[in-house]
């Protein structure tokens, strides 16, 4: 293959295969003030240049009768790798038959070029051709930045959105004696649960983080108890366990009347946390007597995740139980029944979720 540069405008490199010199001599002179020229004497050469570089060429001028491989042969094997889409191929040919014809526009090849060659009419086609290309190209790398830009924006919009639920949930641990580390340790858990165990069978991994962001306001309606009730260093009475008992309705309540969070995928599974995160297998629990699956997968997920951290973690009404007797309390009902299966596949990631404890005194200490 030989190269041959000349003033050319930087629209980039031509390809012309053509097994007569005369042929390549005659359209290198066409466009070397607007191409740098590369030449090749037949299809193999050609495929050559072309698959080592697919990006690398403005246009490229295909001779149809070769030796050895033929321009159609050319065309069929460019076919597959979408040359053709990107790059505009134009066929050099004294024959037109209907086939020819037919089988090189199936392929992709954007026109014909005749033999003999009129010069005005070659360049006039061939530059008008490329210019199009070019602009394809400028206009698709446009929309593309663009649509990296509004994923950007969009990314940064979410990442803001999950940092106020965050600060707002955390203020609400505060609020109640926590050191913000319990909602954190929730999402952690709930989102381990759903990933790493059959009990998330059916949900995406997006579903799973929109539900593990949910799980970080279960506890939101518990801004709305009295500070002499939430704060409260030994056991509530009956009837302030009552009021406590209001943060599942106030919680839902309250993020259903904030209009922006609707936006959020995490809406859905959010308001139905905060509601129902203290019902019970049995129906035992409040606020609606829920009973076995009437309580979403996601609900149950986050009200054993609380009460798991509840009892591993010191409280202001009362101090921690050790993992063992967490979980002995758990599985014998203590604190209520969960779904058998739920417990079964927690039982078996409970040593990965304790892990998520590691070095947790460190950094509530900080």
């Amino acid at each position: 293959m030989t190269a041959a540069a000349g003033a050319r405008h930087g629209t980039g490199r031509m390809l012309i295969v053509d097994d007569e010199e005369i042929n390549r001599l005659i359209l290198a002179n066409l466009f070397e003030g607007e191409f740098e020229i590369e030449e090749a004497a037949d299809g193999q050469e050609a495929l050559e240049a072309l698959l080592a570089a697919p990006g690398g060429y403005a246009a490229v001028l295909l001779d149809v009768m070769m030796p050895r491989v033929d321009g159609l042969e050319v065309l069929r094997r460019l076919e597959p790798t979408g040359f053709l889409r990107r790059t505009p191929v134009f066929l050099i040919t004294a024959e037109r038959g209907n086939d020819v014809m037919r089988e090189a526009y199936e392929l992709g090849v954007m026109d014909f070029i005749g033999k003999p060659i009129v010069p005005y009419v070659v360049t006039r086609r061939v530059l008008a051709v490329v210019e199009l290309f070019e602009a394809r190209k400028r206009l698709s790398l446009t929309v593309e930045d663009q649509r990296v830009q509004l994923l950007e924006r969009a990314e940064r919009i979410i990442e803001l959105n999950r940092g106020m639920i965050e600060s707002l949930s955390t203020a609400i641990e505060f609020r109640d004696g926590e050191s913000g580390l319990h909602v954190r340790r929730i999402h952690d858990i709930t989102r381990t649960i759903l990933l790493e165990t059959p009990f998330g069978e059916g949900l995406s991994e997006e579903d799973v983080d929109d539900i593990a962001l949910a799980s970080i306001m279960h506890d939101v309606g518990k801004i709305a108890i009295p500070d002499a009730i939430l704060c409260k260093p030994g056991r509530l009475t009956a009837e302030e366990f009552e009021v406590m008992k209001t943060h599942t309705t106030q919680g839902a309540d309250l993020l259903a009347r904030i209009p922006q969070m609707r936006s959020l995928g995490a809406y859905r599974y959010a308001v139905d946390i905060a509601r129902h995160h203290h019902e019970r297998w049995d129906g035992r629990g409040y606020p609606d007597g829920l009973v076995g699956d009437e309580n979403s997968v996601w609900a149950q997920v986050v009200g054993l995740a609380d009460v798991y951290d509840a009892l591993t973690n010191k409280r202001v009404y009362k101090a921690a139980f050790t993992r063992e007797e967490s979980l002995r309390m758990i599985c014998e009902g203590e604190c209520g029944t969960f779904n058998p299966r739920l417990l079964e596949c927690f039982l078996e990631i409970e040593p990965a979720i304790a892990r998520l404890y590691e070095g947790a005194g460190e950094e509530e200490q900080r």
